[in-house]
C-alpha cells in the first residue's frame, strides 16, 4: 500500500533545495517524481527524456522487505521517491549533501549510449527486463473508445414551499457553504515565513478567503497566488456546463490577487470520471472540450499540468442484489499565477469607513439566475432545473480586467466572489469576517427572489466607498461587465432583505454565524476534545469580542542593531535543524535582519564535527516537523545531544558562556525543554504536553508582551502583536504550582 512519509519529503527536499541553491555546480541534471506506476514509469521516462538506455540493478533499489516479487519491487507506487541522473564526476558530492541531510538514496544504474533498458536481478540471477526503449516509449496506437451520449430530459426546479428564512438557514448549514474550520486549523500555515494570505480573514479569523498567496522571498513584495474551482454537482445535469463553471470559478477566485493579466493564469485539471459506465464517457469528452479546447483557449490560459482518476465507480452485492455508486464528471481546477505586489490582496472583510459604503454584484450571469445544481436545490433536495454557465468568454476576460483595474486604482475595499450558496452566501460571509450588517435589495418576488439570492452564477460582490461608487460603476461600464447595486453596509450587525422598499426578512449576524460554524464544531466535538469544541464554538456567543487588535509600544523601523552593526560587529548565530525541521530559512532572514551572521547548522554537523557551538554566540533551534512530529519529537531531538558526547559537551559549555543567547521555536522550544540538566537556572521550566483539544493547532493567537527580562523582548512591554503557533505538544506544564512561582519570578 502507498503510505505517506511527509519527514522523508522534507529530507528529500533539502537535498534538493541544497542541490539548485549551488547554482551552476548543481549536481542534478535531470529530475523525475515517482507517482503512477513506481519505477517502472519514472524510471523510464528519466532514460527517454535523457535520449539514453540504461543498466538497472533491481535488488539496489532500498526494500525493507526482500521477498518482494521483482515485479513488485519495480512496480509499486511507494511515496516519497524521486528519480535523480547525476553526472559522474559529481556523485561524491551528492552524497554527501544527503549524508548531511539524512536522506536515504541509491545508485541504482548508469546511463547508455544504445537505447537499450536492461533491468536485472541478482538475486534470481535473471534480466527481468530487456527492451528498446523505442518500443516501451514509442509512438503507442491511440486508443479508440466507442461511446454514446445519454440525453437526460428536461425537468424544471421546483423552490416552492422554500420560505427564505428557512432557506438561508439550511443553506448556510449547507456541508459545501459551512465553516470549514475543522479542516483548515489541523493543518500548518505559516511554516516558511512567507505566507502573505490564508484561509483565515479579519479580526476575527473567519475562513472566508477566496485565494492564497505566498511571497517570492523575505525581501520584496512580489509573490504567487493560488486558487480552486470546482463545480461537480453541476455535471449530474449538464456535464460541459461544470468544466466551464470550474474555470470561472478558479478565476473569479483567484481575481482577489493582484494580477498583471488573466493569461499569466495556469492551470492544473484534476479529472475524474467513471469511465465506461454509460454516458460518462462522452460526458467526459465534452467537458474536456469546453473546457480546454474551447473555454481555457478562449481565455489565454494554459492547462501544463493535470492528472486523472477515471474509475469513480463502486459496486457490490447484498443479499444477491447488485448495487452500484457511479460519480459524475468531476474537474477540480487549481489556478496559479505571479502576483505583482503580495500586500494588495482582497479579502471579503468589509472595512469601516467614516462614510458610507456600498455593496455592488457583478453578475457574470446577466441576469440568468439558474438554480440547478445549487447548494439551495440540494439541501432541499430538489433536483432538476437549468444549471448556470459561461456563456460568453469574453465577458469572463473582461471581468477579471475590470477587477485588476480597480484593484489598481485601490478603488475597491473589499472583495468577494459568488459561488456555493449565491450572492447572499458571499454576503453573510464579509459580515461574518468584518462583525457589521448590511441591507440589500432584490428586484423580484416569491421564487424569483430564491434564483436572484441564491443562483451560483459566476460574479463577484465587491465593498466601495460611496464616493467612489459613480468612479467605480464608469470602469465597469467601460469594460462591459454587467452589475448591480445590492445593498448598504451598516453597523447594526442585521442582515435585511428588502424589496419594493420594504423588509421581507431580517437576520441577526451572530444567530446565522452559530448555524454557519455548527458543522465544525459537530466535526470537532467528535474528533477532538468535545469540551474545546464547546468552548470555542460558544465563542461566538461573545458580541463583545474585539478581536485581534494591535498596539505597538516601540517603533518597529528603529534599527537598534545600527550602532553594533556600524562597528563591524556580526554575532554568529547558528540556525540549529533536525531532519524534517523546515522553517530555517524565515529563522535565518529573521537573524540577518535584526544584524547577526546566520549559518546553516544541522545537528549531523555537529555530531560529526562539521560545525562547533564555540564559534557562535547564538543558538536558534528552528521549528517545523522534526522526527516527523511524533509525539515528544522535541524530547528526541534532545536525547541526540544528551546521548552524544562531543554534542552534550558543546551544549554544555555554551549554555554556561556568559556571552551567549538561545532561542527555541516549536520543536526546537520543546527540544530545550529537555535540556534542563545543561542549562544553568533552568530547574522550573516547565515540560510541553499534549493540548487539551488533543488535536494539532494552528492558530494566529494575540499575545500581549509583559515586563521581561529578557534581551529579545527588550523595550517591548506593553506591546500586542499575533503570533502564529502551530503545534500538537503547546501546554507548558509544571511539575508543580512551586515550580510556576518560581519561573514566573525570573521573567
Amino acid at each position: 500500500m502507498q503510505r505517506g512519509n511527509p519527514e522523508m519529503e522534507r529530507r528529500a527536499q533539502e537535498v534538493i533545495d541544497r542541490c539548485w541553491g549551488l547554482g551552476s555546480d548543481n549536481p542534478i541534471l535531470l529530475i523525475h517524481d515517482v507517482g503512477a506506476g513506481g519505477l517502472s514509469n519514472a524510471l523510464p521516462e528519466a532514460i527517454d527524456h535523457s535520449k539514453h538506455g540504461a543498466r538497472i540493478e533491481l535488488r539496489d533499489v532500498p526494500n525493507a522487505e526482500p521477498g518482494m516479487s521483482p515485479m513488485a519491487i519495480w512496480c509499486n507506487e511507494a511515496q516519497e521517491r524521486y528519480v535523480l541522473v547525476i553526472g559522474d564526476e559529481q556523485l561524491q558530492m551528492f552524497r554527501e549533501i544527503c549524508d548531511r541531510e539524512r536522506c536515504p538514496y541509491a545508485v541504482v544504474g548508469r546511463l547508455t549510449d544504445d537505447g537499450q533498458l536492461i533491468v536485472n536481478d541478482r538475486a534470481h540471477d535473471e534480466r527481468v527486463v530487456d527492451m528498446p526503449m523505442q518500443m516501451l516509449l514509442g509512438k503507442t496506437p491511440q486508443m479508440t473508445r466507442d461511446v454514446s451520449r445519454i440525453r437526460r430530459p428536461a425537468v424544471p426546479l421546483d423552490v416552492s414551499n422554500s420560505p427564505l428564512q428557512d432557506a438561508v438557514r439550511a443553506v448556510l448549514r449547507f456541508p459545501a457553504v459551512a465553516d470549514k474550520s475543522f479542516l483548515i486549523h489541523i493543518g500548518d500555515r505559516t511554516v516558511g515565513g512567507l505566507t502573505a494570505r490564508d484561509q483565515l480573514v479579519g479580526p476575527w479569523q473567519v475562513p472566508v478567503a477566496d485565494v492564497a498567496v505566498t511571497a517570492s522571498s523575505h525581501v520584496g513584495d512580489t509573490g504567487e497566488a493560488m486558487a480552486m474551482g470546482e463545480r461537480t454537482p453541476l455535471a449530474t445535469t449538464n456535464a460541459p456546463a461544470s468544466g466551464r463553471m470550474a474555470v470561472a470559478e478558479a478565476v473569479t477566485n483567484i481575481a482577489a490577487a493582484p494580477i498583471e493579466n488573466i493569461r499569466k493564469i495556469r492551470l492544473s485539471a484534476n479529472w475524474m470520471a467513471a469511465a465506461g459506465h454509460p454516458g460518462e464517457d462522452a460526458n467526459l469528452f465534452d467537458t474536456v472540450k469546453a473546457m480546454s479546447a474551447e473555454l481555457c483557449r478562449e481565455l489565454g490560459i494554459a492547462i501544463p499540468v493535470g492528472k486523472d482518476s477515471l474509475s469513480m465507480r463502486a459496486q457490490w452485492t447484498d443479499d444477491g442484489n447488485q448495487y452500484q455508486v457511479v460519480a459524475p464528471v468531476s474537474l477540480i481546477v487549481s489556478a496559479f499565477a505571479p502576483v505583482t505586489d503580495v500586500r494588495l490582496c482582497l479579502t471579503p472583510e468589509l472595512r469601516r469607513r467614516d462614510e458610507a459604503t456600498s455593496l455592488i454584484l457583478l453578475d457574470l450571469g446577466n441576469g440568468a439566475n439558474r438554480l440547478g445544481g445549487s447548494c439551495l436545490a440540494q439541501a432541499f433536495s430538489r433536483q432538476g432545473g437549468e444549471t448556470p454557465d459561461i456563456d460568453d468568454s469574453g465577458l469572463l476576460l473582461r471581468f477579471f480586467a475590470a477587477v485588476q483595474s480597480l484593484n489598481k486604482q485601490n478603488l475597491l475595499l473589499a472583495y468577494h466572489d459568488r459561488s456555493d450558496g449565491g450572492a447572499i452566501v458571499s454576503v453573510l460571509e464579509m459580515l461574518f469576517a468584518s462583525r457589521l450588517g448590511a441591507t440589500i435589495s432584490v428586484s423580484q418576488a416569491d421564487d424569483a427572489m430564491l434564483a436572484e439570492l441564491f443562483c451560483e452564477e459566476a460574479g463577484a460582490v465587491l465593498q466601495v466607498a460611496d464616493s467612489k461608487r459613480e468612479q467605480v460603476c464608469s470602469i465597469l461600464q467601460s469594460h462591459g461587465v454587467p452589475y448591480r447595486m445590492l445593498g448598504q453596509v451598516c453597523e447594526d450587525r442585521q442582515l435585511r432583505i428588502e424589496h419594493g422598499g420594504e423588509c421581507v426578512a431580517e437576520f441577526d449576524l451572530f444567530d446565522l454565524h452559530r448555524g454557519w460554524s455548527e458543522l465544525t464544531y459537530r466535526m470537532q466535538a467528535l474528533r477532538d476534545n468535545p469540551a474545546t469544541a464547546r468552548e470555542e464554538y460558544e465563542r461566538l456567543l461573545d458580541r463583545d469580542d474585539p478581536g485581534l487588535n494591535v498596539r505597538l509600544d516601540f517603533d518597529p523601523d528603529d534599527d537598534v542593531a545600527a550602532p553594533y552593526i556600524a562597528r563591524g560587529h556580526k554575532p554568529r548565530v547558528a540556525i540549529l535543524r533536525e531532519q524534517g525541521v523546515n522553517s530555517q530559512q524565515e529563522m535565518a532572514a529573521a537573524f540577518m535582519r535584526a544584524g547577526f551572521r546566520a549559518t546553516d547548522v544541522h545537528m549531523s554537523d555537529l555530531l560529526e564535527g562539521r560545525e562547533n557551538l564555540a564559534d557562535f554566540q547564538v543558538i536558534a533551534a528552528c521549528g517545523g516537523f522534526s522526527f516527523g512530529d511524533v509525539l515528544g519529537a522535541g524530547g528526541g531531538w534532545a536525547k541526540s545531544i544528551l546521548y552524544h558526547a562531543r554534542a552534550r559537551d558543546q551544549f554544555a559549555e555554551f549554555f554556561v558562556r556568559p556571552d551567549t543567547l538561545a532561542l527555541g521555536v516549536c520543536n526546537g522550544c520543546q527540544m530545550f525543554s529537555h535540556l534542563r540538566s545543561l542549562v544553568p537556572g533552568s530547574d522550573n521550566w516547565p515540560y510541553f504536553r499534549r493540548n487539551r483539544s488533543e488535536q494539532f493547532e494552528a492558530r494566529l493567537s494575540l499575545v500581549e508582551i509583559g515586563t521581561s527580562n529578557s534581551v529579545f523582548l527588550e523595550g517591548m512591554a506593553g506591546t500586542r502583536i499575533p503570533v502564529a503557533t502551530s503545534h500538537g505538544e503547546g501546554r507548558a506544564t509544571f511539575i508543580d504550582a512551586a515550580d510556576r512561582g518560581a519561573c514566573e519570578s525570573k521573567v
